[in-house]
């Protein structure tokens, strides 16, 4: 019996130093990708691009969040999967008013830079969601985690095509279009997370 207890207590401890390795490393990628975005989103106009780069500043924060809570307690990972929540809303009001500042300047993004950029972050985002991946049915604090970077996965593969139709049709429209896509998408996330969150925390508040 003690030696099963201790067995259950070690698969614990591996498992959360597993999470948090994973954590540390999508941390790392999303800071460097955030300076990169940023960068070419101000050389190109993009704001296709800007909305990448304050969802991957977002889901930097996340991450940092979700190594402090990894193995707390069930309550305490749902109250930061609610800040989690709303760090994803940020973004998505921030892009909304980026959104609304291009409807007065259509002008054409660089659409090489924001090529580059975009692959760049596609790859990037990619490797997060693979290491992500095998806890994506986990507890709230990792599936929120996956959830984030799934986001950038979308949002890396449409500032693509946003950057290809750019490009063909030497016009701003495509960029504002799919910003606004990103921010249905974030917005649908946003609201997928509060409520997962809020579902953990309400048997502690009934």
């Amino acid at each position: 019996m003690v030696d099963d207890c201790c067995s259950k207590m070690l698969d614990v401890a591996n498992l959360a130093n597993r999470q948090r390795r994973v954590l540390a490393w999508v941390l790392g990628i999303n800071v460097a990708t955030f300076a990169g975005m940023v960068a070419a989103s101000v050389l190109s106009g993009s704001s296709a691009l800007l909305s990448g780069a304050l969802d991957n500043l977002g889901d930097a924060l996340t991450y940092a969040l979700s190594m402090a809570v990894v193995g707390a307690s069930a309550q305490a990972k749902a109250r930061v999967a609610v800040f989690k929540g709303l760090l994803i809303l940020g973004a998505a009001l921030a892009v909304a008013g980026q959104i609304g500042w291009r409807l007065t300047d259509l002008d054409a993004p660089g659409a090489t830079t924001m090529s580059i950029a975009a692959g760049m972050n596609l790859v990037a985002n990619g490797i997060c969601l693979w290491l992500l991946a095998p806890y994506r049915k986990g507890d709230v604090n990792m599936s929120s985690s996956w959830e984030c970077s799934r986001n950038d996965v979308i949002e890396g593969g449409a500032v693509i095509v946003a950057a290809a139709a750019v490009w063909i049709l030497d016009s701003g429209w495509p960029d504002i279009i799919v910003a606004v896509g990103l921010l249905v998408i974030f917005l649908r996330s946003a609201a997928r997370v509060l409520r997962n969150a809020w579902q953990e925390l309400s048997p502690a508040t009934a």
